[in-house]
């Protein structure tokens, strides 16, 4: 919720709020130099702290500004009157979709709080990164590949494509309209790939080997013949780059790397903590 908040801030405040000037930030600009210590503004006896003004700038991810903070004071002065006003009618807060609000806000919370007291994942060091940045460049070969592919589920599907391709189709339109991989919107577009030959399992970037084969086998420009089965499903092939092995220097990745190795860090403490958890409770569905 305060994210979200934070996001509103910066989308409709900025553009708007202070292009006129409200009518309270008058009185509290006079009123400023009696304001106690750490506090942005006083609405009807309450204070707004400094400390929500500094969280919400944070949470924008813009660049700290007078304005943004402006924006920001504003929106919680505009929140705290709402607020004030709708305490003067307590039915409100019977209200089922006001009651379920403030559950799922508890829950929500408690269940952050939780997972952060809960979940360890391992730390990751600086020699771990150093170790998995001479993995990857050992693992490349000496050429990159960038391609396309059509993922199809039957050879007719897969049979009509490999035609219309011969007469001259667009393999990126036709990606986009029989393919069923997630990348179809990019017109089959594959990363940049490297791998080291004869392509082995585990060792080809994520690409399923006999794909990776093929890819290795055929010159900028050119498409498979016929498909390749892997899975149950089918693929139609496309290179349209070939280029030697551009390895990046480690100072230039290390940062993202890092990212990287501490999210998959992160996800395998996560599961781990659910299988734990699953393992003692009774689940039924």
């Amino acid at each position: 919720m305060k994210k979200q908040f934070a996001k509103n801030v910066a989308s409709i405040f900025l553009c708007t709020l202070f292009a006129t000037a409200p009518a309270w930030a008058t009185a509290q600009t006079v009123e400023k130099a009696n304001l106690p210590a750490g506090v942005v503004a006083v609405v009807n006896g309450k204070s707004i702290p400094e400390s929500q003004v500094q969280e919400a700038v944070k949470l924008t991810g813009l660049p700290d500004s007078a304005e943004l903070r402006n924006a920001i004071r504003s929106q919680l002065v505009a929140r705290e009157l709402f607020r004030q006003q709708a305490a003067k009618t307590p039915a409100l807060e019977n209200r089922p979709e006001v009651k379920k609000a403030m559950q799922d806000a508890k829950d929500a919370a408690v269940i952050q709080i939780y997972l952060r007291d809960s979940i360890k994942p391992e730390r990751i060091t600086d020699d771990m990164v150093r170790e998995q940045f001479n993995a990857i460049v050992a693992s490349l070969g000496p050429n990159e590949y960038k391609a396309r592919l059509i993922q199809v589920e039957d050879d007719a599907t897969a049979k009509s494509v490999l035609e219309q391709i011969k007469a001259g189709g667009d393999f990126g339109k036709l990606a986009a309209q029989y393919s069923t991989a997630a990348n179809k919107a990019k017109g089959g577009e594959l990363e940049w790939v490297s791998f080291k030959l004869p392509a082995q399992e585990g060792k080809t970037q994520n690409l399923p080997l006999p794909v990776a084969q093929a890819i290795s086998q055929l010159v900028p420009g050119g498409v498979t013949q016929t498909p390749v089965v892997w899975n149950n499903e089918k693929y139609i092939i496309r290179l349209d780059q070939l280029r030697p092995t551009q390895v990046p220097q480690y100072d230039d990745v290390k940062s993202a790397l890092r990212q990287t190795m501490e999210r998959k860090a992160l996800e395998q403490a996560t599961i781990k903590l659910v299988s734990e958890l699953t393992k003692s409770a009774k689940i039924q569905q």
